[in-house]
C-alpha cells in the first residue's frame, strides 16, 4: 500500500485543517500496551498454573493446530498517526486497513 508522507487533516487541538506528516506505529500486544490494567491481571492469574476439568480457561480446549482458523494472517493492520505541522501534535487515525507492506511515497 502506498500512501503519501504528508496529508492536510483537521487537527483537533488547532481546530483547523493542517498539513500532518504520517507515521505508521508497530502495534503492542495486549499485555504489553496496559500490563497493569484489571483485566490482565485476571488473565494472568488464570493462566498462572490453575489445572483441573471442565471449563478452566486454555486447559480444557484443543490444540489450536486443531481449529479451521489456524496460522499466521498475511497482512497487519496499519496504525497511522498524524503529527500536526504547526501545534506538533499527534493523534490517531480512527481505522486501521489491512496492508502487506506500508510504503510512503
Amino acid at each position: 500500500m502506498k500512501t503519501p508522507k504528508a496529508r492536510n487533516k483537521y487537527c483537533p487541538t488547532c481546530k483547523k485543517h493542517t498539513e500532518h506528516k504520517v507515521t505508521n506505529v508497530k502495534g503492542k500486544t495486549p499485555f504489553t500496551a496496559h500490563p497493569l490494567a484489571a483485566g490482565n491481571k485476571n488473565l494472568r492469574a488464570k493462566w498462572r498454573g490453575r489445572l483441573g476439568f471442565g471449563n478452566n480457561g486454555k486447559y480444557s480446549k484443543p490444540a489450536l493446530s486443531k481449529s479451521k482458523m489456524f496460522g499466521k494472517k498475511t497482512s497487519k493492520k496499519t496504525d497511522f498517526r498524524f503529527e500536526c505541522g504547526s501545534c506538533k501534535k499527534m493523534h490517531t487515525q480512527d481505522m486501521g486497513l489491512r496492508a502487506r507492506k506500508v510504503e510512503f511515497v
